[in-house]
């Protein structure tokens, strides 16, 4: 820390007590009193040196008599700094040595000005010096100029009214958008000439024995968040006039933020086991403030900071019951990036008064509100864009943020689907807040809607419907469609149009098999240098076809005791039978086209020119299709 020293006498000074003395060997004819404290001091080395000072006194000896005269009393309340500044201001009367700092040439600058201790009072007064110091050395200075800074907070008024505080702003500014190797001591990168054997830093080929830093964006977060909030706001708006990036000053005011907010370090340390950082002795209400004010501050743009530590802050909010703007604010940050939220983030203890769920399940909705709301206004895609499930994967990259939401909005359904106070029209309304399309599988729907199926077991069948409603059976994976087909606790129409969409499925791809086959007889016999390789390829499709006609034979066995069953229920509801009867024509009449075709197709080969091949393939394609039509007849 620089100093500048004054004064060369010995100290003359000693306390007692609540009293300071001064031994010159001459009895002290006047008693100031700051605070607490008193000083008995001689008129003439006060009076030589402040004008403020020299009128009490004289205003002192004429009003009082001869023995107050030789001995009188001022009262100094206000006087900057308190008694700690006004020993050091003494002690410059006196010619006392004394060294002037960064932690104490505020308060003298300060109490200089309001004692009127200028060049007119004698040459090398304190004012002129305090006010050398601070400009020519302080303000120089990174680590003094902080350390005047804080100090400031003490004499807020008065350093305000003297632009000290706006000063060391300045600099600390300046500073933070410069090169830190610029000013004070030397930052060097890792590797550099300037560097000995052993890896320090060296300052004129002297080894310093420091170890090199990089040179980062942030090297003053830690520094600046030992300033109260008051002077830490001016900083960080006097940086962001000075056109420092956003994303700088955003990394400042989460550093700030974990320091001073324990609860979102809380959170962390019970989720990593990391240990808390945090250095905050304010209180709740403090806190709550210091919330609100760190909201204000942050820019309303994407990606600026991270959604873990927005949805930290919104949780910490939550808690202290922060003001409705600042709640809907924080809300609409996450909605803003909620594609590069984890589950974890999304998971917010409800602290409401009135407490229904375990989590708050109406922060999450209006934020994935947001999201929504502003994927349309940034131009997403909208349903008729898409065809099919492969068309969303490999589709446009717009759709890849509301994709990865629709994944989370899954995982978030499943986690808090458990909950027995959750009711069933918050779970359908945060289920079709994500828009069909961009769902590629409804796996991770359907899981979620067993788990609160299984968790609500009281559920009537027309409510197990409609919450069945939200999943498209179509978009089930073969593993997701074989649990469902087996789950109990879904409702019977959709067990049926899961299996129905399952063997619909299959049936089209041993159709395409089928087509696949035929094509590689035909080239079989018209190639006969491919006859190896077509001979391994037709015996691999063989087996996946024997693979698919036992699953086939599976379903069709399962459809058959589901029928018998609902025939015995048709008894006492005499619509199921009707209904029932008319799935099995469905399908025949579908398959019957899909296998139809597909022979037909098999039939034409362009490759194929000789007469006699044309008429042996067209002799299969008819056995085939006997074949098969007398089997969708036995369906």
């Amino acid at each position: 820390m620089a100093c500048m020293k004054l004064g060369s006498k010995a100290d003359a000074f000693h306390k007692q007590g609540q009293a300071w003395f001064c031994t010159t060997g001459l009895p002290s004819d006047i008693v100031v009193e700051v605070g607490d404290m008193s000083f008995h001091l001689h008129k003439f080395p006060l009076l030589s040196r402040s004008g403020v000072l020299e009128k009490m006194i004289a205003k002192a000896s004429k009003r009082g008599d001869d023995e107050e005269e030789a001995r009188c009393t001022l009262l100094l309340p206000d006087i900057p700094g308190g008694s700690k500044t006004f020993e050091l201001v003494a002690k410059f009367c006196y010619g006392v040595r004394l060294e002037l700092t960064a932690a104490n040439v505020v308060y003298l600058r300060c109490v200089a000005e309001h004692l009127d201790m200028t060049e007119e009072y004698g040459d090398g007064n304190l004012l002129s010096q305090t006010e050398t110091f601070l400009t020519q050395t302080i303000l120089h200075n990174w680590k003094d100029s902080l350390k005047a800074l804080q100090t400031c907070e003490e004499v807020l008024p008065q350093a305000d009214e003297l632009n000290v505080t706006k000063r060391c702003i300045e600099s600390l500014a300046v500073k933070a958008s410069t090169d830190p190797s610029l000013f004070g001591w030397p930052v060097m990168e890792r590797g550099g000439p300037m560097q000995s054997p052993g890896g320090s830093i060296l300052w004129n080929g002297i080894s310093t024995g420091a170890r090199p830093k990089k040179s980062n964006s942030d090297w003053w977060y830690e520094d600046a968040s030992t300033l109260s909030f008051p002077l830490y706001k001016r900083l960080i708006l006097a940086m962001s006039d000075r056109g420092i990036k956003q994303q700088v000053i955003s990394g400042s005011l989460m550093f700030y933020a974990k320091r001073y907010l324990p609860g979102l370090n809380r959170h962390r340390q019970g989720k990593s086991g990391e240990s808390s950082a945090s250095t905050s002795s304010l209180s709740e209400e403090d806190q709550k403030h210091l919330i609100e004010e760190i909201d204000r501050l942050l820019p309303l743009q994407k990606g600026i900071v991270s959604t873990k530590f927005l949805s930290g802050l919104l949780r910490t909010a939550n808690i202290l019951r922060a003001s409705p703007s600042c709640l809907s604010n924080l809300e609409k940050r996450i909605g803003l990036q909620l594609d590069d939220a984890s589950l974890d983030d999304l998971l917010m203890p409800n602290f409401a008064y009135s407490v229904e769920t375990l989590y708050n399940v109406e922060c999450v909705q209006r934020i994935l509100e947001h999201f929504v709301a502003m994927d349309r206004v940034e131009g997403g895609n909208s349903p008729h864009l898409i065809n099919d499930s492969q068309s969303l994967e490999v589709g446009s990259p717009s759709l890849a943020p509301i994709t990865r939401v629709a994944k989370l909005i899954d995982g978030y359904l499943a986690e808090i689907a458990p909950d027995v106070n959750l009711k069933l029209d918050k779970f359908q309304l945060l289920a079709a807040a994500i828009p069909d399309y961009v769902r590629p599988l409804d796996d991770g729907l359907y899981r979620a809607i067993d788990i609160y199926l299984k968790s609500h077991p009281w559920l009537t069948e027309p409510d197990r419907e409609e919450l069945c409603r939200l999943m498209d059976c179509q978009k089930l994976s073969i593993e997701a469609c074989t649990h469902a087909a087996q789950n109990e606790r879904l409702p019977l129409r959709t067990i049926v149009q899961v299996l129905f969409f399952e063997q619909l499925q299959l049936r089209s791809s041993i159709a395409g098999c089928l087509l696949v086959s035929d094509n590689l007889d035909g080239s079989r016999q018209l190639r006969s240098d491919g006859m190896v390789g077509a001979v391994r390829e037709n015996e691999v499709l063989k087996v996946g076809m024997d693979s698919m006609r036992m699953r086939v034979a599976e379903l069709e066995k399962e459809c058959s005791n589901m029928k018998q069953e609902i025939v015995k229920l048709g008894r006492a509801k005499g619509y199921v039978s009707s209904t029932w009867s008319s799935v099995p024509k469905k399908i025949g009449f579908r398959l019957k086209s899909q296998m139809c075709s597909a022979q037909e197709g098999s039939v034409t080969n362009p490759n194929n020119n000789s007469p006699k091949s044309k008429v042996l393939l067209e002799h299969k394609a008819n056995q085939r299709r006997h074949g098969n039509l007398k089997n969708l007849q036995k369906i």
